[in-house]
């Protein structure tokens, strides 16, 4: 007979608060995929085009940890016209050393928020300028919300604008800010002039054509977009990863097949086996991040399973620690 902890999103939402322990995770997950022998194979995708849905899994080994996660993140963008978050699903933790099931993470898509948001605040930490203290925030739904937060952790975030082309959820989401962060939140009128204010800027979207072009980025500004985790999303102008003086790629292999350097490539902007360091080899000191208050970077996060594992394990090992969750004896 096995045991297995069964955790609900209200539990996890207690255990695993977007902190610095979350980031450090995460960070500790993007270093693991560039000194560990890491197995992470392919995302596994299911569309669903006539419901504006799509189904990702999600999973990988690391080395050193005692178990591993397999998620199913489902994402189906009309589901608020219908009163529903467009985000949801679960993981499944298992053991690495007799592959039994472990925990049931039922977690509506929460861990992936948090491990998402955590991994835009990595990026900020390694890549944009030790000062920086304005953003400009690309969207207007929970992940928004949660990249701020995030970014308000590791740099002296002051002033934030934002910019959805829903002008008032964007202006409701400004006021909820305020009130969480009491920083100066701006909405722009156009995603251009959001641009022009910020030092960090962040694009939150599942868009299918540009929202940000090369000509708008300025010196000394960094640029994270996580929306592209499919072939046909694409937040950003390809023209821009040859403005940028410094691309970086969560994982290489992915990017070139769903990221915005998949869409760089695809315009002949990039040769298809042109070499990038990936974040973890930037955070284990195996390549140079940022070297100059005047480069423009540019971090692609197409969201990666060690992660996934990486949070997963984060909210057994916090459950084990406060004896929360139910068991269920299979």
């Amino acid at each position: 007979m096995t045991d297995i902890t069964i955790l609900t999103e209200a539990a996890l939402r207690h255990l695993v608060p977007l902190d610095l322990d979350a980031i450090a995770c995460v960070e500790d997950a993007f270093r693991a995929l560039a000194t560990k022998p890491v197995v992470m194979p392919p995302i596994m995708r299911l569309d669903i085009a006539e419901a504006r849905g799509e189904v990702d899994v999600k999973t990988a080994y690391v080395p050193g940890i005692d178990s591993f996660a397999i998620k199913i993140s489902p994402g189906f963008f009309d589901n608020p016209k219908l009163g529903l978050p467009s985000v949801n699903g679960l993981m499944v933790l298992l053991s690495a050393r007799t592959g039994l099931v472990e925990a049931l993470l039922l977690d509506n898509g929460y861990l992936t928020d948090i491990r998402t948001a955590a991994a835009g605040a990595v990026a900020a930490r390694h890549l944009s300028r030790s000062d920086a203290s304005s953003a400009a925030i690309i969207g207007g739904g929970a992940q928004a919300r949660l990249q701020l937060a995030a970014l308000c952790l590791v740099r002296p975030i002051r002033r934030a604008v934002l910019w959805s082309r829903d002008r008032a959820k964007a202006e409701t989401l400004a006021a909820e800010i305020v009130a969480e962060h009491g920083i100066a939140v701006s909405v722009a009128a156009t995603a251009e002039a959001a641009v022009a204010e910020a030092d960090i800027i962040v694009t939150t979207t599942p868009s299918s054509t540009p929202l940000i072009r090369a000509e708008w980025l300025r010196p000394g500004q960094h640029l994270t977009a996580m929306g592209s985790d499919a072939e046909h999303k694409n937040e950003i102008d390809p023209a821009a990863l040859a403005r940028a003086d410094l691309y970086v790629p969560d994982s290489l292999a992915q990017t070139r097949l769903l990221g915005e350097l998949h869409h760089a490539i695809a315009a002949g902007l990039v040769a298809a086996d042109q070499d990038f360091a990936a974040l973890g080899a930037i955070i284990a000191g195996q390549a140079s991040g940022r070297t100059s208050p005047n480069q423009i970077t540019f971090a692609d996060l197409t969201g990666t399973g060690v992660q996934d594992t990486a949070i997963a394990t984060l909210a057994r090992r916090r459950a084990q620690a406060a004896g929360g969750g139910q068991i269920f004896s299979s």
